[in-house]
């Protein structure tokens, strides 16, 4: 499982370059989203969270379990009730946890954009949901369409939400890393003319004229 530290590295990639190497299949829908702005990017391993629609008991029991440098990642799918709130995100926040990624809704969402905690979810609703349903942490969950399983590293900015498997971790973040250095060697001028001939190639095999 990755840590904080292992995880630490993709703090400086951004997600469109992870989307680039990993394809759409890791990465959540858009309906998952960062709730205030601008959100800072975030990288760090996932403390995996499953709550049944109208329940929060087992994200209020993460909070004081996970790890400082990880991220909350948790499934629900709930549309009626916010999963937590202010009070909730604070204690996350200072406990170190890098931010919160839910498929559900939060509330007290200006508590949360002044303390500066990164939440990226569907939306906000008022009403709390109940406290009674257990369910184990840090097994597989599916968060924005995405499975995601507890150390898999999650990096979220203002482009959307990515989850790179832990299996994998390392050949991402070289070829990430590769994909960012070439870019950054490569001018505006040398990348029209590439994009272009490639563009015209496309149309010419498709017989297009014009």
């Amino acid at each position: 499982m990755a840590d904080g530290t292992e995880a630490s590295g993709f703090a400086g990639i951004p997600t469109t370059t992870l989307a680039d190497v990993l394809g759409r299949e890791r990465v959540m829908d858009i309906g998952i989203r960062p709730l205030w702005q601008p959100v800072p990017r975030i990288a760090g391993p996932a403390f995996t969270v499953r709550c049944p629609p109208g329940d929060n008991l087992m994200l209020h029991a993460a909070i004081h379990r996970a790890a400082p440098g990880s991220v909350l990642v948790v499934e629900s799918g709930d549309l009626d009730y916010a999963l937590a709130g202010g009070n909730v995100c604070a204690v996350a926040q200072r406990r170190g946890v890098a931010a919160l990624v839910a498929d559900g809704l939060i509330r007290d969402l200006a508590e949360v954009r002044e303390a500066g905690f990164p939440v990226f979810a569907r939306g906000v609703i008022p009403i709390p949901g109940g406290k009674k349903a257990v369910e184990p942490l840090n097994v597989e969950v599916r968060c924005g369409g995405v499975a995601v399983n507890a150390g898999d590293v999650v990096v979220a900015d203002e482009e959307g939400v990515v989850v790179v498997p832990s299996a994998c971790r390392d050949d991402v973040l070289t070829a990430a890393r590769a994909k960012l250095a070439k870019e950054a060697g490569e001018t505006l001028d040398a990348w029209e003319s590439a994009h272009r001939t490639r563009i015209d190639r496309i149309l010419r095999d498709a017989g297009f004229e014009g």
